[in-house]
């Protein structure tokens, strides 16, 4: 409340108790008269000051002002209209949290000061991210939706797009930046990594330097990218790249491997991944002075004494009747070609672990149902199937041929056939699998646990896949197709602490779902009712000393909030 002081068109002074209130929608102050008082020169032979005299009295009233838990009064007008969307999210203050922690935003004011730019491109960064994470969607949905939080939003959506090249050419920085402070606040157990490769589709026909036609994961046509991640011991992501779509994924490790023992300082460590990445040049680089691998080996198409091996029952240790596990230590022998033509030739000392689970075997079979069923249905209809829509089903069919070129079924010279050797031969090693690894004193134990730890980079991908929509991608040009994964990346990052907190007692679906949905609309002037509360909202807020269990706040109480998560 302040004292209002008006001119009159008599030239007289006239004095009234106001107060201003800030509407979000209209984005402008409205002033609302509490209490009438009356001229100045009306109150001169009664005080020496009016002015004075009634501004003490309002400073005095703004002492005694109810506080935050007194009751509103809210006038419900029927006829009221809604002038657009209303609601605004106050979840995100969590994740804002997180990027504070990680003095993100100190990392890029430093890049803006030597940048010629008027835009903020902190602000953008948040917004990029925060939408990624809670209601993901295009650059422009991100911009257009971007009055949902209690954000500065001042730059358009070409500052948008400026803004993304930018991002481009700090990439490698922020990651390292990222990593830093991780290692810092949270430490990182880089005794164990974990490597996997996926890749990302784009929606166009036409290839270019980055956007290349190759194996995808998705088993789609048009060309994609491929991202090389690592992942620390506990589950944290530490650093990502980006290749041509058709790189082979075998070639994407050494370049990372490199760079995160070389920039982030991490030393030896035992590299963990799956069969795509055990090749001679990679077993023969990550072998034990350099820490070591830990790769899976594929049974089928192994050699026929691997086969041989893995199905002969002599030296199998059974651990009840559904599973069991033998070893074996040998030496590989490596040769290959250097880029440079130089000839590598080595002999490498290794153990395999084979391992079967009646678990495995039975849901190999149960995954292969509908792979037969497709097969079958190839063999009846097969006009209504081409090479991209009979991915994984082609290989128990005699006779099918392809079309070079549009990859339809070509007409056979002998009916297609359900192949029952093909099927029967893969039958045979449901439920065996063998991991390969430099550490050959390690236990048996000990090799397949580290092993199994890749699940959660594979279900990292499907996270950002999921969750964080990272694809489609809806820019085409490389250095915004850049910045979109490095905003995915920190997004990533920051909902895998999020679980780290919280004893990854929660998905990280979960989390963003809930995040999501503590939304507020303004009811009166500058207060806002909020309506969800759950567990992960409270465990989150009471780590954060923020209490979303109140159905009411001013604007007050938000910009509070959203400044103490900065601090």
């Amino acid at each position: 409340m302040y004292l209002k002081k008006s001119n009159r068109k008599n030239g007289r002074i006239y004095l009234s108790i106001a107060e201003g209130h800030y509407n979000p929608q209209t984005k402008q102050t409205k002033t609302i008269n509490i209490k009438k008082i009356g001229y100045v020169d009306e109150f001169l032979s009664e005080y020496s000051d009016p002015i004075k005299h009634f501004t003490d009295i309002v400073d005095e009233m703004n002492k005694n002002k109810p506080n935050e838990k007194s009751a509103v009064t809210v006038v419900i007008n029927g006829t009221e209209k809604i002038s657009g969307s209303e609601e605004k999210n106050l979840g995100y203050a969590i994740l804002s949290a997180v990027y504070h922690e990680l003095e993100i935003d100190k990392f890029i004011a430093n890049r803006q000061q030597s940048l010629k730019v008027e835009y903020n491109i902190n602000a953008i960064m948040k917004l990029l991210i925060f939408s990624r994470l809670l209601y993901p969607g295009s650059k422009k949905k991100a911009f257009d939706e971007k009055e949902q939080f209690f954000e500065r939003n001042d730059f358009s959506i070409s500052d948008v797009y400026r803004s993304l090249t930018l991002f481009s050419t700090f990439r490698d920085a922020l990651q390292l930046w990222i990593h830093e402070h991780i290692v810092a606040d949270y430490g990182r157990d880089t005794s164990v990594t974990y490597y996997d490769v996926t890749n990302y589709y784009f929606e166009i026909d036409e290839q270019d330097e980055l956007r290349k036609k190759g194996v995808s994961k998705e088993h789609r046509p048009e060309p994609i990218i491929q991202m090389g991640l690592f992942m620390d011991n506990t589950g944290l992501p530490m650093a990502y790249q980006l290749f041509p779509g058709n790189n082979n994924d075998c070639t994407t490790l050494l370049p990372l491997v490199k760079k995160i023992r070389k920039e982030y300082n991490i030393g030896k460590c035992v590299v963990v991944s799956d069969k795509g990445m055990n090749t001679q040049k990679n077993a023969y680089y990550l072998s034990n002075k350099r820490g070591g691998y830990v790769f899976s080996q594929s049974v089928r198409g192994g050699t026929k004494e691997l086969k041989e091996y893995v199905l002969r029952e002599t030296g199998y240790e059974w651990l009840g009747t559904d599973y069991k596990k033998k070893s074996r230590q040998f030496t590989r022998g490596v040769e290959f070609e250097e880029d440079d033509g130089t000839k590598i030739t080595a002999q490498l000392a290794e153990k395999q672990v084979v391992f079967y689970s009646r678990d495995y075997d039975k849901r190999a079979k149960a995954d292969r149902e509908s792979t037969i069923k497709k097969a079958k249905g190839i063999i009846a209809n097969p006009q209504n199937f081409n090479k991209f829509n009979t991915y994984g089903a082609a290989k128990y069919i005699e006779h099918i041929e392809f079309d070079k070129k549009t990859g339809e079924i070509l007409k056979p010279q002998s009916k297609l056939i359900f192949n029952e050797k093909a099927l029967a031969e893969d039958e045979k090693y449901d439920g065996y699998y063998v991991i390969t690894t430099s550490r050959y004193w390690e236990s048996d134990d000990w090799i397949i646990n580290t092993y199994k730890g890749l699940w959660r980079i594979e279900e990292t991908f499907k996270v950002t896949k999921s969750e964080l929509s990272a694809r489609p991608v809806y820019v085409s040009r490389q250095d915004h197709i850049q910045a979109h994964f490095l905003t995915c990346f920190i997004s990533l990052v920051i909902v895998r602490l999020l679980q780290h907190k919280t004893a990854n007692v929660f998905s990280a679906g979960k989390i963003l779902n809930s995040l999501s949905k503590i939304n507020c609309s303004v009811i009166k002037d500058n207060v806002y009712m909020f309506d969800y509360y759950d567990e992960v909202v409270k465990q989150l807020g009471e780590m954060y000393n923020i209490d979303f269990s109140k159905k009411f706040r001013t604007q007050a109480e938000i910009k509070n909030i959203l400044a103490s998560v900065k601090s």
